[in-house]
Parts: C-alpha cells; structure tokens; sequence
C-alpha cells in the first residue's frame, strides 16, 4: 500500500501512521500542526518510507495535488475536532470537516490512482438517538456542528465515490483513548486536578453515559476492514466501538482512585454539559464485528491507559 494521511501529526493519524510504516507500508504525511505535534512524527521521521509535508489543506492545494501521484489509499484524519467549543468558532467545522475533505477528494479523483478513501466520521451525526445502541442505518439528527459538519463530509464521499470510481469507507468512531491523547475529558479532569486535587468542576452531572474505544483497538479495526470488508458497495459504513459504557462520574472515579485523591466534585449543570453534548452514546457495531473484529480494551482499562500516558507526558497538558 501506498498511503496518505492528513492529520498525521494528531492523535489518530499519528498512530494509524506508525502502525502503516510497521506493517511495511509507504506513507506520505500531510498535517498543518496546528493542533498536532512535531513530537508525533519521532517514530516516523526516522522510517525510510515516510515522507512528511507541512501544509494546510485549505490553502495548498496545487500541493496535494502532487502528492497524490501513485497513492492508492487515503486516509483522510485532518479534521476540527472541538465539538464543546463550536458555536464559539462555528466557521471551522465548515472549513475543516466539510470544504477540507471536499478538497482532499478532489485531490484524489484528479490522481487517478487512488483506489481507497477512507475517512474518520463520528459517532456524533447520530445526535440524541432513541436506538441505543445505534446502528449504522439509523438516520442521523444533527444536534452539533461538529456533527453535522461530519455528516456532510460523508455525502461528499457518497458522491464523489458514485463518479470517480474510488470506493469509500466511512468510520464512525466513539471518543477515542490511548498514547498521545490530546483533548477531551481525561486531560480536562488530570490538568484540573493537578491545579487543584481537592476540587473537580464537571460539566454537566456526571450521569451522561458513553462509549470509549481504545485508539489500537480503533486503527485494528480500520485496517482489518480495509482488509476483509471488501463487498461490492462504492461506499462502506462502519461504527467503531465498544459494547460498553460508563458515565462521566465512572470516569471519575477511576481516575481519582489511581490518582489517589477524593476530590469534591462539582457539577455545573443538567444532563447535558454543553450544547450537542449527547447525554447517551453506544453504538451497534455488529457489522464491525461480523469482520472478526472486538476491542481488546475495555473502558476502564481504556481511560487508565490514557491517564498513565498523561502522567508520563505531562508536556501535552500545555493549554
């Protein structure tokens, strides 16, 4: 295989990237390092089958366009991934999510040679579900830009696959966990608590109740359906996730216990902590699971793993 990965500076891209370049694989890594990081790259940059470029897809296009030559698989991870924060810049899931992937495709259908479009969509376009868990053919509510800015992203995928000839897969992740870990609730609560240990401000009142995925467990997935899941439809939908949850006050728990402290918990508002804050998120991964697929990690070991890769890297808590 031949990829390219946008985003591979960030925590998805940068482990997919490195599990690649160990299988024997060349890749070719596109990031702007606005939110990812150089120290990601380490392992990759002293591979002879990687190649990395610093560009912003928005505006380098003429870029991509040569870097697609002789590629045969994308994998499209570039993407704003701040789903509390939205509304405050809400051009940016417009910008990122929908015309970035937009370009990145356009990219790949004027290579002709990608064969494989890969793309990390959410959990999220499902919104506030009444299947729980969700399957992939319930029809998506959106209650977030982030979500409905992914949703979008997925029929621009549709379309483009319909014309090109390129065949589509489409992941809807959980929240994912694992080595380099950057944003979301464990390094909000672990940069909070070491501020203060005697006192956590939750969003929301603990009793909002999600699923977790493991990020090996996620980039194992991927590649096992690239691998197996090769069935005669243009474009392919998988969820990715696990078949348990816990709630926000599970989470807290384990990791005041491993931190050894018992910290009042203060909690800011109903079961919501923000606007398109899903109070309830598992989803139906049956035809994930039908590829032999089944996450190694559980939720705890999951959010533990995290916190001890926090811990050790105590630099990514920089705000």
């Amino acid at each position: 295989m031949k990829a390219l990965v946008t985003g591979c500076a960030g925590f998805i891209g940068s482990n997919l990237m490195d599990r690649l370049l160990k299988n024997g694989h060349e890749v070719v890594g596109v990031d702007n390092l606005s939110t990812g990081y150089e120290e990601f790259l380490e392992k990759a940059n002293n591979k002879k089958k990687f190649k990395f470029y610093n560009l912003d897809i928005l505006n380098k296009r003429h870029i991509l366009n040569s870097l697609m030559e002789n590629i045969d698989t994308v994998f499209h991870l570039a993407a704003n991934a701040d789903v509390r924060d939205g509304w405050k810049h809400p051009h940016k899931d417009l910008l990122y999510n929908t015309i970035g992937t937009g370009i990145v495709l356009a990219s790949a259908r004027q290579s002709k040679t990608v064969k494989r479009f890969v793309f990390s969509s959410t959990g999220s376009v499902y919104g506030e579900a009444d299947i729980i868990p969700t399957p992939e053919t319930y029809a998506p509510i959106q209650t977030s830009l982030y979500g409905a800015s992914k949703l979008s992203a997925e029929g621009f995928i549709q379309a483009y696959c319909e014309e090109s000839g390129m065949k589509g897969y489409i992941f809807r992740f959980v929240s994912i966990l694992g080595q380099r870990y950057s944003h979301g609730h464990v390094i909000d609560f672990y940069r909070n608590l070491l501020k203060d240990p005697t006192r956590l401000v939750v969003q929301g009142d603990g009793t909002q109740r999600k699923s977790y995925l493991h990020v090996n467990d996620c980039i194992t997935g991927i590649l096992l359906t690239l691998k197996k899941g090769n069935g005669k439809e243009k474009v392919n939908i998988y969820n990715l996730g696990t078949n348990e949850t816990c709630t926000v006050n599970d989470s807290i728990g384990w990791i005041t216990k491993n931190l050894d402290i018992s910290p009042e918990v203060v909690y800011t508002g109903g079961k919501r902590g923000w606007i398109g804050d899903n109070p309830h998120i598992h989803l139906d991964c049956t035809k994930m699971n039908k590829l032999g697929w089944k996450p190694k990690y559980t939720i705890e070991e999951g959010i533990l793993s995290t916190l001890k890769y926090l811990q050790e890297n105590e630099w990514i808590l920089k705000e």
